[in-house]
């Protein structure tokens, strides 16, 4: 084993011993701030009897200096610590240091500041850029103006292809050669981070491309977590006025794209701005993933309110372990109680054993999902049936079930997409919908954009002025690991 990782796995066995933890809880850490390798390969690295890829023995240190750091830097050899250490002054973990450093104990508004001088320490200058609510504008999260300063579009741009594909994406136009890498949380698209580089010949340097893949995924990380303190990165994000009912549904709302190593869930919602009745949930687990799609009647203040009780009570049945017909229940009651049967809502509410692919579905008044495969819609569901929710099944509920294949996804929506008319009249339709939805899944581009696509026709058909919520939600299930994504040449 090379002398590094000798004096690597030294310090940190050392640094274990010294905080009493164990290499489960470093390697659980490891693994949330994006680390590939299991924990058998770890237990292995540590022992002498096998060894990382640099990636991810760069992100096993910033593991274990994020938990034990006072006792790693004791671990560090008295040369070394009377030279400075470079290893940790330069260089990948340096960056994620510098980056974990600068994010700490502040508001959103200084990630452009940390961004600065985490990519001063691998020699580099970066701009971050973040998706707005609509998915159609790049906004930088500085403000500064200058090169690459401006709001982009995402349709037509490097950048925009960088966000859209999932891809680094190189450009050596104008005399400013640069990298735009997607900064994702998980599955989740952030945004772009834009890296200047000084020759274009490092465009192609593929240790180049994979550092600033892991700095991007790890800001991706990071972002998401300041969101939560502040409105900084909100204010950046939103491009005009929310309605309050807009703003309730918004705050209800889990991630809009999600996954484990075999299922991938991502949702849509519009009008972005005045949404008002539709919402939608998921939970993953390691052998399930549970998912709902509610669209309470109306439009307005009242519609919103119906579907935050909607959503509070299946969360709270799904969460005390109930299953689908008491989810539903619980729903219809909830209804019932605040609003006196004068607001109803129809409801897709499914679990599927991600093992299996066996998928267990309620249809409460609603359209019935699709499902997909190997780029075609080959069946809508449509046993399991209810009326709405807030009115009284007169007979016996079973619930419907599914056989998934690998590969196949389901799709669910709200009537507000099938049934979008143009200033004519002429409905969007379901064929128009299957349409887009198999040439879009044959392309084999990423699940959150085919869902950018199908939402990017229903407004062009109503020329951006909805006159429904319109809400799309995809869940594909594999038994094979997603790709994990990494840099590599321009499709």
């Amino acid at each position: 084993m090379p002398r590094t990782d000798e004096t690597l796995r030294r310090r940190i066995r050392g640094a274990l011993t010294r905080a009493s933890a164990t290499v489960d809880e470093v390697w659980s850490h490891y693994r949330s701030i994006g680390g590939r390798s299991g924990l058998d390969a770890v237990h292995e690295f540590l022992d002498g009897s096998a060894v990382l890829p640099p990636p991810e023995r760069d992100l096993l240190t910033l593991a274990v200096d994020m938990l034990l750091g006072d006792a790693l830097r004791l671990e560090l050899e008295p040369d070394r610590l009377a030279a400075g250490d470079t290893e940790l002054s330069e260089g990948p973990l340096a960056a994620l240091v510098e980056l974990l450093l600068g994010t700490h104990l502040v508001p959103p508004e200084s990630i452009p500041d940390a961004v600065d001088a985490a990519a001063a320490r691998l020699g580099l200058r970066a701009r971050v850029y973040v998706v707005d609510y609509q998915f159609r504008m790049l906004v930088p999260l500085d403000g500064r103006s200058g090169p690459g300063g401006e709001v982009m579009p995402i349709e037509g741009t490097i950048g925009g292809r960088a966000f859209r594909m999932l891809e680094t994406v190189p450009s050596a136009g104008d005399g400013r050669p640069c990298l735009w890498v997607p900064i994702i949380d998980g599955v989740e698209r952030v945004g772009v981070l834009r890296v200047a580089v000084t020759d274009e010949g490092d465009l192609e340097d593929p240790a180049l491309r994979r550092q600033c893949w892991w700095f991007a995924h790890f800001l991706g990380h990071l972002i998401t977590a300041l969101d939560a303190y502040g409105d900084g990165l909100d204010r950046v994000r939103r491009r005009r006025a929310r309605t309050t009912e807009a703003e309730l549904v918004w705050s209800l709302l889990p991630p809009l794209t999600a996954g484990t190593d075999s299922v991938v869930v991502a949702g849509r919602l519009e009008p972005a701005y005045e949404v008002g009745g539709d919402v939608f949930d998921y939970a993953l687990g390691p052998s399930s993933a549970s998912l709902a799609i509610l669209d309470a009647t109306g439009h307005d203040l009242s519609a919103g309110l119906a579907s935050a009780a909607a959503l509070a009570a299946y969360r709270s049945a799904r969460r005390n372990g109930k299953g689908l017909l008491e989810q539903a229940e619980s729903v219809h009651r909830t209804l019932t109680a605040q609003f006196g049967g004068a607001v109803y809502a129809s409801a897709v509410l499914g679990e599927l054993d991600t093992v299996t692919g066996h998928l267990r579905y309620l249809i409460a008044g609603h359209p019935s999902p699709l499902v997909m495969r190997g780029g075609h819609v080959v069946r809508k569901l449509a046993s399991g049936r209810r009326p709405l929710l807030g009115l009284e099944p007169r007979s016996g509920v079973t619930v419907g079930e599914e056989q998934l294949e690998p590969g196949d996804t389901v799709v669910l929506f709200t009537d507000g997409i099938p049934e979008a008319r143009d200033e004519d009249g002429q409905v969007f339709g379901m064929p128009r919908l299957v349409d887009i939805l198999e040439r879009e899944t044959t392309l084999g581009i990423p699940l959150p954009e085919v869902i950018d696509r199908v939402v990017r026709a229903v407004l062009h058909h109503q020329h951006d002025v909805l006159q429904d919520d319109a809400t799309l939600l995809l869940v594909q299930w594999t038994t094979e690991a997603q790709r994990t994504l990494e840099p590599g040449p321009a499709r």
